[in-house]
This record gives structure tokens, sequence and C-alpha cells, in this order.
């Protein structure tokens, strides 16, 4: 069972550590512009120091969020994204379910069935179930880490197929955007484990997309969010 969070030594109240954290992983926006948001509700506080709370807090608060139950009956949808850091090609692999759900993610540097592999172990370990089917694009290395990793799993490949993996890179895209790029291989991964942790937990799966199931969702989001963050109120 995880310790609640500790606030001790921080001169800001935690309400307010905590909303600025959910800011910054929340939506696209970048830590000036957080320190901006913060100050319009009178709050003078530094971007700087915002980055320290995300970097001390943020991996604090992803550990405490409830993950979604694996099944069975889950498809896993994987694909790989190029991330250049700085310079140099970096690879984030990817899986989500078939709802959109990030059940993990891996930077690594090479992009071929060894990669693949190590993707596919981790999924398995994490999970503790092998999911019904995988889909991903034509990428061969995945066809060979699948044969190797988890042979009586069914495998689909094709481009049209894995929409749900791709369309997951849209979000961290737009943050790459507004961050003007990752600085470092190390803070990439850090920056996603949280980033997805958040995302999973205000994004509705796709069979709660009426007004009323979205509205009931971000409300029990919100109750889950205090209370991993040790919020009363």
């Amino acid at each position: 069972m995880n310790q609640p969070v500790s606030y001790k030594r921080h001169r800001f109240p935690p309400q307010i550590i905590a909303h600025a954290v959910w800011l910054y992983f929340r939506f696209p926006v970048s830590l000036r512009l957080v320190e901006e948001m913060l100050l319009e509700r009178g709050v003078l506080v530094s971007y700087e120091t915002v980055r320290q709370w995300a970097l001390k807090f943020g991996p604090d608060y992803a550990r405490r969020l409830r993950r979604k139950n694996p099944s069975r009956h889950d498809v896993w949808h994987l694909d790989e994204v190029v991330v250049t850091i700085p310079g140099q090609k970096h690879w984030l692999w990817r899986a989500v379910d078939q709802d959109g759900y990030v059940l993990d993610e891996i930077v690594q540097t090479r992009r071929n069935t060894r990669a693949a592999k190590r993707l596919l172990r981790r999924l398995l370990k994490k999970q503790g179930v092998a999911p019904k089917r995988i889909i991903t694009d034509k990428l061969p290395s995945y066809g060979a880490a699948r044969r190797q990793v988890m042979p009586r799993v069914e495998h689909g490949s094709h481009k049209g197929l894995n929409n749900r993996a791709e369309n997951s890179h849209v979000p961290l895209r737009k943050r790459e955007q507004v961050m003007q790029g990752f600085r470092s291989s190390g803070g990439l991964p850090r920056f996603v484990c949280v980033f997805s942790a958040v995302r999973n937990l205000f994004v509705p799966p796709r069979s709660r997309r009426s007004a009323l199931a979205l509205h009931l969702h971000r409300l029990t989001a919100m109750v889950e969010w205090k209370s991993a963050v040790n919020l009363t109120a």
C-alpha cells in the first residue's frame, strides 16, 4: 500500500501544488503558462518551481492512480513513434488497449525485433495476462517478437487496424510542440509515465461518449485524483 503523499517543508499548500501539477500534465500547456494561470488565481509562483513540483510529485501521483484491470479479452494495439532528443533518434514504443487506455510505454534507441520483444515482455509482466489479440502495423519486428514471446496470441497487422495506437501519439505530439521538444532521453520516459497515467484517468473509454456519461466520468476522475494526491476536499 502506498503511503500518503507528503508535502512537508513546502511553503505552498498541497491544493496549489497538486493543481499546478494537474494543469501541467493534463493540458497542452507549458510551465510558463501554468505560472500565468496560477497568477490569475492570485498565486505567485515561478515556472521553475512548477517544474520542480512536476518532477517530485508527478511520479508519486502516477503510482497512486488506479490502473485498469487487465482481461484475457483485451486487444493490444502496439505502435512506435520517433522522438528526436536532441539530434538523436529515439523510439517511443507504446501499447494501448481497445479503449485507447495506455498500458505501457518504453523509450529505446532501436526499432527492431529485440526492442519489440522488450515491449511485449514488459507488457506481460505488468498486465499479468496475455491478450486475446495484438494489432500492429506492418513492421516485421512485431511478428518476430510475438512468435517468440506469445506464440499463441492472435496477431493482426494492417495499417488501418492500428488507429488506436497511432491516435494515442497525438496528445504527446502536441505536448512535444508546446515544450519545444524533450531535452534528454531520461526526461522523456519520466514525463510520459505521469502524462499517460493522468490521461488514462481523465479521458473516458470509447463506450462513455454521451454528455452525461462524460460528465460523470470526469467527476469520478476528479474524486480519484484528489484521493491520490492526498487532498480531502
